[in-house]
């Protein structure tokens, strides 16, 4: 879908681009490495501020004991710098990467920009899950926040590209 920015929002089948940002600690981290062969959810999110984002990371941090020994990692970006992301990540227990686009690397290029809020100029709040490769399984508009995924659709999905990436998903015979 073209956005009147010029950016084109990522869609499914398509290879998410591999974006190098700051980390909360303030490392440069390219995705390719953070995915590490498994499974990702790629989070956009507006801010640390927004109420809907708290809501949504409250169940995240629920979720991220099943995906840690599940071989499935998370990745979360918005535009704030890294240590307003290390403060929230902290806060909320979260042990997942935080990535900082303070500088809107990004946004326009992915057709990402939240067009309501002029002021902070936040990614809209969108979901990937992405194979380990980077080609994305399925993409969620979390604009109003019945578009964001439930933790059983983050399950169903990573069951799917676990399924598809993994050649020991079947118990081996002998």
């Amino acid at each position: 879908m073209s956005h009147p920015n010029g950016g084109v929002r990522p869609l499914p089948g398509q290879h998410f681009l591999d974006l190098e940002l700051a980390d909360q600690y303030a490392n440069a981290r390219l995705l390719s490495e953070l995915v590490g062969g498994d499974p990702v959810m790629l989070q956009f999110y507006r801010g640390f501020w927004c109420p809907k984002e708290q809501a949504f990371f409250r169940m995240l941090v629920r979720l991220q004991d099943e995906a840690e020994v599940a071989y499935t990692r998370f990745v979360s970006v918005s535009v704030d710098p890294p240590e307003t992301e290390a403060a929230f990540r902290a806060g909320l227990g979260a042990r997942w990467t935080f990535l900082s686009d303070t500088e809107r690397r990004y946004v326009d290029q992915l057709g990402l920009l939240e067009t309501t809020d002029t002021l902070h100029r936040p990614y809209a709040p969108t979901v990937f899950t992405l194979y380990p490769d980077l080609t994305i399984h399925a993409a969620y508009n979390g604009y109003w926040f019945w578009g964001r995924p439930t933790a059983e659709e983050l399950r169903q999905d990573f069951r799917e590209i676990t399924r598809r990436t993994r050649p020991d998903w079947e118990v081996p015979r002998s």
